[in-house]
């Protein structure tokens, strides 16, 4: 007979704005949360989180895309939560989120994002006693990076990788064969059977996607 154990945390998946940006929403059995790239539509957030019995103590950033960190600076005035990630050369993209969102019209109170922290590769992010690694994964941004539990086996990826796809790099400062490299060097040896939070679209798993995607399974790179 084995024990059945609480999980140490629990990642509620809300996806906000037009683009279906997954923002993602993690628990600590406390109720003390961080809330993973706010991309917008502050008040579903919130409203979330507060079905949950969770209180927002952290912001953790992939990217400095619009859709991913639009409602960031909303959120931490009205929270006080903790800006932390992405890393630094992402100042690019954080610096021009105003830019964007007045270019596209974007609905909601879209600020620059200046975090608290910078992170870099090997640093740790932590949430009531959870920690989460991180790896930073240039190339579909300069400054992208990837939150990960090994203890749970999940991986929060932003727009790195997708189920069957991978970001897109045709954005000024994208870098497609860094993209590959952060791929294969960074993520495939957290484990096959890491599930990842894409930024975008259903759930995966590395393995199954190191079997079936058609730009970056081990076959497709091995022949190319």
């Amino acid at each position: 007979m084995t024990d059945t154990q609480t999980p140490p945390f629990q990642i509620q998946i809300v996806p906000v704005t037009a683009f279906q940006q997954n923002c993602s929403i993690i628990r600590a059995a406390s109720g003390k949360a961080a809330i993973v790239d706010p991309g917008g539509e502050p008040e579903k957030l919130l409203s979330a989180a507060e079905q949950m019995d969770a209180t927002i103590e952290k912001i953790w950033l992939t990217h400095g895309h619009l859709d991913h960190a639009g409602a960031t600076m909303d959120l931490k005035e009205r929270t006080g939560a903790t800006i932390e990630g992405p890393a630094k050369p992402e100042t690019f993209w954080l610096d021009q989120i105003e830019t964007f969102a007045a270019q596209y019209g974007f609905p909601g109170d879209n600020r620059n994002v200046t975090p608290d922290r910078w992170l870099e590769d090997g640093d740790i992010v932590e949430l009531d006693g959870n920690e989460f690694g991180v790896v930073t994964t240039p190339g579909h941004t300069p400054g992208h990076v990837v939150f990960y539990n090994q203890s749970v086996k999940i991986a929060l990826v932003g727009d790195v990788i997708f189920q069957g796809s991978i970001g897109r790099t045709d954005f000024p400062m994208s870098d497609p064969p860094a993209l590959i490299r952060s791929i294969v060097e960074k993520l495939w040896p957290l484990g096959d059977d890491m599930r990842f939070v894409p930024g975008h679209g259903p759930m995966s798993t590395f393995g199954a996607e190191r079997k079936s995607n058609p730009f970056v399974a081990d076959h497709v790179l091995a022949g190319s």
